[in-house]
């Protein structure tokens, strides 16, 4: 299967690069895959689609302010440091310019009291970075780093907090699950009240999410490994949902990925934690995922090709051409689709 077939046109303008004021104000394209069937409609309606007896897997990983620009100690050189996971020592982090920084390179920052120290290569073109501080390192953080926003965002967000769900608990994301980023406080409360339930998984986001594929041949492609929990409590309600006829709802496709690694034939899904590299793609059985809420993805990329291994490729790429049609937002920041 080529990797153009998953391409599409859109518009530049089409590409979200504010959040709009309320969170469930977004537009909603329902795409029934029974009949091909779409609607329109707005977020906070999604209340109508849920069942009694459903689950909503929802992602509660929290982004950190991962990107941090220092000096090269004696030079004066820009440094850019990107976090991606925390290790037994130090981070694994994504550094520039990589060539021109040796092991044992010190960084500098404005925040006197921190400095960092560029380790060895890791894969995937990482390297380890430890850092020395006189005080708390998570503190020293949230004064200098920022959050890192997707490349497609040129725009400094208004409000820091629209790139955290409101049911953001587990630190370590490089960047949002955003199909949560739509759901408010009441509109979960209505959902669980409506008879559903939620369970609460982590899959850390790491920066190889907005990677493009750039290989012909999407078989061909590596797919970069993410960290995840399913805790017992999470699981035991998926499962018990499931036992009972009710549909598991993936709200993004991070919960998508957790519970496709996790899940056995039957679709029943066991607790733990794990790192995956799992890759969905048009011809994969889905054991655990029911439907799906989700944003619009990047052209080319894996996200849209697991909604098109869930919908057909044919019914999604007509959905997106229907969705620029429409002026719906795309992205991060735009707005959502449920795939029933």
């Amino acid at each position: 299967m080529k990797t153009s077939d998953f391409d599409y046109y859109l518009p530049p303008e089409l590409i979200a690069q504010q959040p709009l004021d309320a969170r469930d104000a977004s537009r909603l394209l329902v795409l029934d895959r029974s009949d091909g069937s779409k609607s329109h409609r707005a977020f906070s309606d999604v209340i109508e689609y849920v069942r009694p007896g459903d689950c909503l897997v929802i992602n509660e990983t929290k982004v950190i302010p991962a990107r941090l620009r220092g000096r090269k100690a004696g030079t004066g050189g820009a440094v850019e440091i990107l976090l991606v996971a925390p290790l037994a020592e130090g981070w694994e982090a994504m550094v520039k310019p990589g060539a021109r920084l040796p092991a044992g390179t010190k960084v500098q920052f404005d925040l006197p009291i921190l400095t960092a120290t560029i380790g060895e290569r890791l894969s995937e073109g990482r390297r380890r970075v430890t850092f020395e501080s006189d005080g708390d390192f998570r503190q020293a953080l949230d004064r200098i780093g920022m959050l890192p926003l997707p490349p497609y965002i040129h725009e400094p967000l208004r409000d820091q907090t629209r790139y955290q769900t409101v049911y953001a608990t587990r630190e370590g994301s490089a960047a949002a699950p955003t199909a949560g980023l739509h759901f408010t406080p009441a509109l979960l409360a209505d959902i669980e009240a409506a008879g559903a339930s939620l369970a609460r998984v982590d899959l850390t986001v790491g920066p190889g999410t907005f990677q493009p594929v750039r290989v012909d041949n999407i078989e061909d492609h590596v797919m970069h490994s993410e960290r995840f929990e399913a805790p017992a409590e999470a699981v035991a309600a998926i499962n018990e949902a499931r036992a009972a006829g009710g549909r598991i709802i993936a709200v993004g496709t991070t919960s998508a990925r957790v519970l496709e690694t996790m899940a056995d034939e039957k679709g029943v899904v066991r607790p733990g934690p794990g790192t995956t590299d799992i890759f969905i793609y048009p011809g994969y059985k889905f054991k655990a995922v029911d439907a799906l809420i989700t944003n619009f993805h990047l052209p080319r990329s894996t996200l849209l090709m697991l909604v098109c291994a869930l919908a057909g490729r044919e019914l999604i790429i007509k959905a997106y051409e229907e969705a620029v049609q429409q002026r719906y937002r795309f992205f991060s920041f735009g707005d959502a689709m449920l795939i029933l």
